[in-house]
């Protein structure tokens, strides 16, 4: 017996990759929680939270649908062990993803642009530089995702710019509290994609995707892959340095013990596929922790 295909809405929920949705859930909590322990001068515009989180999301997606397209149409995805994707499936048309993550792109930017009418125009060559990166990742000539990039970006654009901008959003300042609080975030973010590509190694070295992985070899990948949450404790405790409550955040990061101990078993393929799922775990937990102690 076979198993049976995926149809419908199904497809794009499969395409959408919901395991990686909380990097885009918890630089906007984070940076709410930072907005919310900002003590100065202004006004707090709690509805923009909402905003931004619409734009974290919608920019995760796109990047998703985005990235299965690029992918797929230069073949990529053939030598994959991952879950399943769209175009390199032959489940959809490739023009039919492309146009959705144009879509997604397009609710990011809606949403974007009703913050910076509100707050600051600055916003907009901020949010034109997240769509035109989140498609160059692995789409364009020269996607700088192949070229071991990839990880700049996520730590960048999912950690620094999505916590630090929405704290602006709601308050119209950046703390440092937010810019370390960010850094924590972004390391988390970008473990969940050195992952990602640790369990691709081989087929991403047979189709010549250069990734961060791919250049530095197992190993050392997953050396990185421990750095990150130990750069991540840092961050945070460097939060409680100015906001004692921040320390509980360090919690959230036991929840990756039994990821940590697979990938230092020298498990590969499918075997990995549950440490991307207790790792976006690891970011849910540690972004609601470190949220609630920066409240407190």
């Amino acid at each position: 017996m076979t198993n049976a295909q995926p149809t419908g809405v199904q497809i794009w929920i499969l395409g959408a990759r919901l395991r990686t949705l909380p990097a885009a859930i918890m630089p906007v909590m984070v940076g709410s929680a930072c907005a919310g322990a900002f003590e100065g001068a202004g006004t707090k515009r709690w509805t923009f939270a909402l905003l931004a989180l619409v734009v974290s999301l919608a920019l995760q997606v796109g990047v998703n649908y985005a990235n299965d397209y690029s992918d797929g149409v230069r073949g990529t995805d053939e030598k994959r062990v991952g879950p399943l994707r769209l175009v390199g499936s032959g489940l959809v048309a490739p023009e039919v993803v492309k146009r959705a993550a144009f879509i997604a792109f397009g609710v990011a930017a809606v949403a974007g642009l009703i913050i910076a009418l509100a707050t600051s125009l600055w916003l907009v060559v901020v949010g034109v530089a997240c769509i035109g990166a989140g498609w160059l990742y692995t789409g364009g000539p020269k996607p700088y995702g192949y070229m071991g990039l990839g990880e700049l970006f996520v730590f960048v654009f999912f950690g620094l710019v999505a916590t630090c901008g929405t704290m602006f959003a709601i308050t119209q300042h950046i703390t440092l509290l937010c810019v370390y609080a960010s850094v924590a975030v972004g390391c988390l973010a970008v473990a969940l994609l050195v992952i990602n590509n640790l369990r691709d190694i081989p087929g991403d070295t047979e189709v010549g995707k250069v990734t961060l992985a791919v250049r530095l070899g197992d190993k050392k990948t997953r050396i990185l892959y421990n750095l990150l949450f130990v750069a991540c404790g840092a961050a945070i405790v460097l939060c409680a340095l100015s906001r004692r409550g921040a320390i509980v955040g360090l919690l959230g990061l036991v929840v990756a013990v039994p990821a940590i101990r697979i990938v230092r078993s020298g498990a590969s393929g499918r075997e990995l596929i549950a440490v991307l799922a207790t790792t976006g775990k690891t970011q849910m937990a540690t972004g609601l922790l470190l949220s609630l102690g920066l409240l407190l």
